[in-house]
């Protein structure tokens, strides 16, 4: 069996998507708190909340980056032929 190897860069790439994620839901669940008059004391009471939906904003974010890697080797195969 083969070892795979993740290269820094990969890694790096992936983690600031990651951290990109983060902040988007952190931005999101500012935005609730301020829509909905809610205490500010709620950013840090639902930050496991922040999480998931960030981990969930990366799956989406991955599953759209996936679609569009195999359209454009689609595409690259379609003017290759």
């Amino acid at each position: 069996m083969k070892d795979i190897v993740i290269s820094g860069k990969a890694l790096k790439r992936e983690l600031w998507v990651l951290l990109g994620c983060l902040a988007g839901a952190f931005c999101l669940n500012v935005f609730a708190v301020v829509h909905y008059a809610r205490p500010a004391v709620e950013l840090v009471t639902q930050i496991g909340f922040t999480v998931v939906a960030a981990l969930i904003l990366y799956v989406l974010c991955c599953l759209v980056r996936i679609v569009a890697l195999c359209v454009k080797l689609l595409i690259k195969k379609l003017v290759k032929d």
